[in-house]
């Protein structure tokens, strides 16, 4: 079972991003499960969300403390939560940072994609879930074809579009 862990801030669609990572696995076939985990937290408030993704029926239903991999959609939140509390020992961490994976001091393989920026090009607003997305289309966790359809699906129109394109951007500028 492949377990993702996301953490963000209130607003900044995490919860969105784990529903359409389990919708996009599902399409390729795959069982997955999507939820949150926050409070009444307001907007910027630290939140997360879980995903779980297998080839067989899932049939657990905690948080994830394990994670297989860990998406920081804010990597301010770094100072503030130990986001790779629990990681496995080979796991992933993706980063929406403009700066390298080596000037982050975290366990784990650590990747970076400059997904604000990414977002503002596309959207013209700094909301990363979908450019999170694409990248983790590129590290093989779902397939991009999946993502785009299911982000086609949730977003409409001009939107939809523009969401779909910062996918494509973020899976072709992730590097492997």
């Amino acid at each position: 079972m492949l377990e993702i862990r996301f953490h963000g801030r209130g607003g900044q669609g995490s919860v969105t991003a784990a529903e359409i990572l389990a919708i996009g696995a599902f399409r390729d076939g795959k069982y997955s499960q999507a939820f949150p985990s926050f409070g009444v937290e307001r907007r910027g408030a630290p939140v997360q969300a879980f995903c779980r993704i297998d080839e067989k029926l899932i049939r657990l239903r905690c948080q994830i403390y394990e994670p297989d991999v860990v998406v920081v959609q804010d990597a301010t939140l770094i100072s503030d939560v130990d986001v790779t509390a629990g990681l496995k020992r080979d796991g992933i961490v993706l980063i929406n940072s403009a700066k390298t994976p080596e000037e982050f001091h975290l366990d784990g393989l650590v990747k970076t994609v400059d997904a604000t920026r990414l977002a503002l090009e596309s959207l013209g607003r700094p909301i990363v879930n979908t450019v999170m997305l694409g990248a983790l289309a590129k590290l093989g966790i779902v397939s991009l074809d999946s993502i785009v359809e299911v982000v086609g699906m949730r977003f409409k129109g001009e939107l939809g579009e523009k969401n779909i394109a910062a996918v494509k951007k973020a899976f072709e500028e992730l590097p492997i």
